[in-house]
């Protein structure tokens, strides 16, 4: 197997969501995930072509929906320092709880469904 030269700040895989209204989603996930904008390219003055957002040291790409690319959700998972306080954040932001909070052996954990159509299953890891 051959060595990849991957750009600082990225990963070898990355979630690339195609959603409804992006910028909504980019203003979800700031507000639930504390999420910063890497990059934005805009398609004209109300969509987004492309764009990356950070959280921690992982990048999730996105776009705005159009009739070329469909909507595409995902399900994803996501350490957090408290499971709780960012599933009730999620909750007031809109999101739809598919997973109750409880105690499992990996951790605190629990499942939103977001506005955009995307599963996050919130953990925060059990200590060791």
């Amino acid at each position: 197997m051959s060595i990849i030269k991957i750009p600082g700040g990225y990963q070898q895989i990355m979630p690339y969501l195609i959603v409804k209204d992006a910028n909504a989603f980019l203003a979800f996930m700031q507000k639930v995930f504390g999420a910063t904008e890497k990059l934005k390219v805009m398609r004209d003055e109300a969509t987004i072509q492309h764009a990356e957002l950070q959280i921690g040291e992982s990048t999730i790409m996105f776009a705005d929906s159009t009739e070329q690319y469909k909507t595409q959700s995902a399900g994803m998972f996501v350490f957090v320092a408290n499971a709780d306080e960012t599933y009730q954040k999620a909750l007031d932001e809109g999101a739809t709880s598919v997973m109750e909070m409880s105690d499992e052996t990996y951790g605190r954990s629990g499942g939103i469904a977001d506005p955009f159509g995307n599963v996050w299953w919130i953990t925060s890891p059990a200590e060791q």
